[in-house]
């Protein structure tokens, strides 16, 4: 990994689960000193130029994480040799990623929580988005652990 680690967060369509990820790795690598450089996408572009969904960023701002400045963006094809780790919320996320990736990439795609997926909130109510936080701090704690790890 380089000095500086490129993690890009995916799910649907970017308004709440990866832009969660993002404000939540960016929060705890700030605190905890450790420079990465972190950004979010979807698989669809349903939502480009959006601001998270009002439900994440509301859920998120009680923890501390300001999503308020991110907008949604599709994964783009350059992404794939730009970010060292690309971090999908489900196995449906990860499938369509190595789809579109180049095989010299493949490395670089994972999911957040090994083994299981980051459920969508979208359609539920308020306990989804804080399951999706208290999955996405962990996640983010274990991986924050691991960029610390190589980068030292």
């Amino acid at each position: 990994m380089k000095e500086k680690p490129r993690v890009l967060f995916v799910c649907t369509g970017n308004i709440c689960r990866s832009p969660t990820a993002e404000g939540v790795l960016r929060h705890l690598a700030r605190e905890a000193g450790v420079e990465v450089h972190v950004e979010s996408a979807g698989t669809g572009g349903w939502h480009v130029g959006q601001p998270p969904d009002e439900r994440a960023q509301h859920h998120a701002k009680g923890r501390g994480y300001d999503l308020s400045a991110q907008r949604a963006r599709q994964v783009r094809a350059r992404d794939f040799e730009d970010f060292d780790l690309i971090v999908a919320m489900d196995r449906g996320h990860l499938g369509s990623l190595q789809q579109h990736c180049p095989p010299q990439y493949r490395g670089r795609l994972r999911l957040l929580v090994e083994g299981r997926d980051v459920p969508d909130p979208y359609y539920g109510g308020p306990e989804g988005f804080e399951r999706v936080l208290d999955m996405v701090e962990a996640g983010c704690r274990g991986l924050l652990h691991e960029i610390v790890k190589a980068t030292s």
